[in-house]
């Protein structure tokens, strides 16, 4: 598992965050957000560790709020690829770091990265109708 220290660090003349690398694969809108309702084996327990996973700000999972893009196992490493409301999201950090322990949790995975993505842009169209109904609980109105 990596930390705030073992991150790789891009281009400090580029323009994007100079700690974070950034993933520029292009994604159809259609390919996202990815909920693993059809992995099994350690996927499956992958993806239900990053199910646990909640934003800092309300309780409801990053899976649900349609940040996943992606997860890939190889070898004993889980690639999540991610995105975020927004890429000046403050809890940041903290969110990375629980994605790659929720994916640590699992027997099978010894290491996890986790790959920022901005493409396609999150949208409330990426909540799956259970987050919609989290948000809903949690006092938001989804239109």
């Amino acid at each position: 598992m990596s930390s705030d220290y073992d991150r790789p660090r891009a281009d400090p003349d580029a323009t994007a965050c100079s700690y974070t690398d950034y993933d520029t694969k292009e994604r159809a809108a259609g390919d996202v957000p990815a909920t693993g309702e059809d992995a099994e084996g350690v996927e499956h327990e992958v993806w239900s560790e990053l199910y646990t996973v909640e934003d800092p700000e309300m309780p409801v999972s990053i899976v649900d709020l349609g940040l996943i893009y992606g997860l890939e196992i190889e070898d004993g490493e889980a690639t999540v690829d991610m995105t975020l409301t927004y890429s000046g999201c403050p809890a940041r950090d903290l969110i990375l770091d629980e994605v790659e322990e929720a994916a640590t949790r699992v027997d099978g995975i010894d290491d996890a990265e986790v790959r920022l993505v901005w493409s396609p842009d999150w949208s409330l169209d990426l909540v799956t109708e259970q987050g919609k109904e989290s948000l809903r609980d949690f006092g938001m109105s989804i239109e």
